[in-house]
């Protein structure tokens, strides 16, 4: 009996390593390629270290926009292949693969038409070369916007497939193209920010024009039609923006108030945005299997749901972030052994380097504790269409926990840029507690939709 219901499961612990192992190998090369920037750029100097640190809190705003959306898409896409209905599940493909596009291009524009918003509103009060640094890196990296957005939504249609080899080896040549560029330009041709930019213009282009290439294979359960004729789908757009609005509110929301919080720190002087930069970049591994396991849970609970089968959602949530844990407190021990030596790699000040130090270990322990709670286990939620908790929870939090508490702790209790790690840590805290408290619950598993919009019945079967 035993052998019957592992059988019985939709996904096997094979193919579970096989789904989550290229996403770590994934999200470790994004980091890691994320930080040899940041070494490479400090060769110029600190000021243009603070310049790319400021300008990529901008684009991260917008790359978590576009990885709402293809959440969005991904979920529907995998909740309709939890259904047996490999048609529908293209479909959503193709009508997320549009519509992104379309946006994204939009999105440049205002983007290109804001910088001098940008540069003096949003960054605020910063040295003169540190605004032209941001200002050429702007103008470049800006250029890439519609590519990352068609990129993440293709990656994220062939990860709800399951495929997540194929989106790592896109992410290898993508980032061997960026890390190559960048040594060339910057120690070959003594180029400053723009030896960093170049290169990711040029390897997010490749990216998206593999990605979509790959997806005109016809043999794959999701893929573009040979024969592709767009015609706008409104309900199916709908279902993707049920998921990805919310989504993508969140994480806009998110991004802004780390914005906002940066304009704090950058008020501190170049030293704090130099280490606070340094520790965003340290302590993104200190979340990566975190992160990666998260994206794993999206394609197996969407599948689960579509299948209308809760039991295995709880099983396979567990299990994942039990995962979670483990790795993330593997990771975040051998960051806080490994911090001396990694902060000899920037080149950093003493009095920044002892900075960047203090939120690194800081981080790394808390994030052992309470980071897979706070965005591991919410995407379970996602997956289930229940996204709009999600976006309530975090904006909520982010803009009364860790702004409220991120100015407090840092202007009037005199703690500086360290002040604003603390209120993020705070901010975990109340969103571990939230998502944590539904989970629990019941509601959520009535989130999804029947085809014609309408809330289903849990039980359920031919639902989305």
């Amino acid at each position: 009996m035993k052998d019957l219901l592992k059988k019985e499961y939709i996904f096997t612990n094979r193919n579970l390593m096989q789904l989550l192992f290229p996403l770590v190998i994934e999200q470790f090369l994004a980091v890691a390629v994320g930080m040899a920037d940041s070494i490479m750029v400090a060769s110029v100097g600190e000021s243009a270290v603070s310049a790319v640190s400021l300008v990529d809190s901008v684009n991260i705003l917008l790359i978590n926009i576009f990885a709402a959306l293809a959440t969005g898409g991904a979920v529907v896409a995998g909740q309709y292949l939890g259904q047996k209905n490999s048609d529908k599940s293209c479909e959503a493909g193709e009508q997320l693969l549009v519509f992104v596009t379309f946006i994204s291009l939009i999105i440049m524009t205002v983007m290109y038409a804001g910088r001098n918003f940008i540069l003096n509103v949003v960054f605020g009060s910063i040295a003169p070369d540190v605004a032209s640094y941001a200002n050429t890196y702007m103008l470049i990296v800006f250029a890439s916007i519609p590519f990352i957005a068609l990129y993440n939504s293709g990656a994220a249609l062939f990860r709800a497939m399951g495929n997540s080899k194929i989106t790592m080896v896109t992410s290898i040549i993508m980032n061997a193209i960026n890390v190559i560029g960048n040594a060339v330009l910057i120690y070959g041709f003594h180029r400053g920010v723009e030896g960093v930019a170049i290169p990711t213009l040029l390897s997010r282009a490749v990216a998206a024009i593999l990605i979509v290439a790959l997806l005109r294979n016809e043999e794959l359960v999701i893929h573009i039609t040979r024969k592709f004729k767009y015609k706008y789908d409104k309900k199916m757009v709908h279902d993707i923006l049920h998921i990805g609005i919310p989504n993508g509110v969140e994480n806009s929301m998110f991004q802004l108030g780390k914005i906002l919080l940066l304009s704090v720190v950058a008020g501190f002087g170049t030293a704090s945005i130099t280490a606070n930069a340094v520790g965003n970049s340290v302590s993104s591994f200190g979340i990566l299997p975190g992160a990666a396991i998260g994206l794993g849970l999206i394609t197996v609970v969407s599948q689960c749901v579509g299948a209308g089968d809760y039991e295995q959602v709880r099983y396979y949530t567990k299990k994942l972030l039990t995962y979670a844990y483990v790795s993330l407190i593997v990771v975040n021990l051998s960051i806080i052994l490994a911090t001396p030596a990694i902060l000899k790699l920037f080149n950093l000040s003493a009095e920044t380097s002892a900075m960047a130090k203090q939120v690194i270990v800081f981080h790394s322990v808390n994030a052992c504790l309470i980071w897979a709670l706070s965005f591991t286990l919410p995407n379970t939620l996602r997956a289930a269409s229940d996204a709009r908790y999600t976006m309530a929870v975090g904006v909520g939090s982010m803009w009364t926990t860790r702004i409220g508490f991120g100015i407090f702790l840092a202007k009037f209790m005199n703690m500086g840029m360290f002040g604003v790690w603390v209120a993020m840590i705070l901010d975990w805290v109340v969103r571990s507690a939230f998502f944590l408290a539904r989970y629990r619950g019941n509601k959520w598993e009535s989130k999804k939709e029947t085809p014609d919009g309408h809330a289903a019945d849990e039980a359920a079967y031919d639902t989305i």
